[in-house]
């Protein structure tokens, strides 16, 4: 099956709690990647995403974390660093090598018991890193769900999607995405495919009860704020700059914008990172980041039909 790892350089791995539904995911680049990144959504957490800004000076990170627990998860990417380092990997300070990890989270709390992942998670899943990509209802997807506008328990059970496409140049566009959004998953071209339910089984159609005046007393309260947020990491295999890849990222969201409704909410952390490995040159970016959003849209697809 297509994936993020047939990008040569790229590993993942996960690490999953299956009582307290949650985990992580981490996709490895031990010797370096280029990386941008793109927060869209109202409410992220994140981990040193201030550094893939283009004009920072750092040029390379060697994974990026995707985690449950919320900020409480984010603990797990010192396993990752831990991991990382060991090994001789990082960016050399002349001191030590310091690996640079990127991070991000979902809200998952409300799933299972109230457990977030930690250091030995984070150290577990780079230890299960491997040139394959498990999909479904592991690492960072274990507690992943959506369509909340009714509740948790009108939500889909979602999970992790991966898929890739080889242009005819040899270079390969490839995603991984975490499926948690507040709103409906809708299949590019078809119905919802994932998102609240009705008593009788049936989608509700979140866009069409936003509509409805008789709901809008509900929003803005704490509850409406938790339990959302999809994480996406899109990689290739060309020769970009931080610039490039930040560009890359943001054209990739409209991935998600065909297939999320709604998106980028003020309960959402959207998130989308892009990796470049460098093996190959560089096509034009619209080129790059309109397929990009192609592969995202794929990517959503499956980790709402894998559970």
């Amino acid at each position: 099956m297509p994936s993020i790892t047939d990008i040569p350089g790229i590993l993942v791995g996960h690490a999953t709690d299956p009582v307290a539904r949650t985990g992580v995911t981490v996709i490895l680049t031990p010797q370096g990647a280029v990386a941008g990144v793109d927060v869209r959504g109202g409410a992220p957490g994140t981990r040193e995403t201030d550094l893939l800004n283009p004009i920072n000076s750092v040029q390379q990170v060697h994974a990026i974390t995707l985690c449950g627990g919320s900020a409480l998860g984010l603990a797990a990417v010192s396993g990752v660093v831990q991991w990382l380092h060991e090994r001789g990997h990082g960016f050399d300070t002349g001191v030590a090598r310091v690996p640079i990890v990127p991070a991000a989270v979902i809200f998952d709390l409300a799933l299972g018991t109230p457990t977030w992942p930690d250091a030995a998670m984070g150290y577990a899943a780079c230890v299960a890193a491997a040139p394959a990509t498990p999909e479904g209802s592991v690492g960072a997807g274990t507690g992943a769900t959506a369509g909340k506008i009714l509740g948790m328990q009108a939500a889909t059970k979602t999970g992790v999607g991966s898929w890739s496409e080889t242009l005819a140049d040899g270079t390969t566009l490839a995603a991984l995405v975490v499926l948690n959004p507040f709103g409906d998953v809708w299949a590019e071209h078809g119905p919802i495919i994932a998102g609240a339910r009705l008593p009788d089984g049936s989608f509700a159609d979140t866009m069409r009860l936003l509509r409805d005046p008789a709901l809008l007393p509900h929003f803005g309260t704490p509850a409406d704020q938790v339990g959302n947020t999809t994480l996406v990491v899109v990689a290739t295999d060309a020769r970009l700059t931080k610039a490039e890849a930040t560009k890359l990222a943001q054209m990739a969201h409209d991935g998600l914008a065909r297939t999320i409704r709604p998106l980028h909410t003020p309960f959402d952390g959207d998130t989308v990172f892009c990796l470049a490995t460098g093996q190959r040159p560089a096509l034009p970016l619209v080129v790059l980041g309109s397929i990009a959003a192609d592969v995202v849209a794929r990517a959503v697809e499956r980790a709402a039909q894998t559970t």
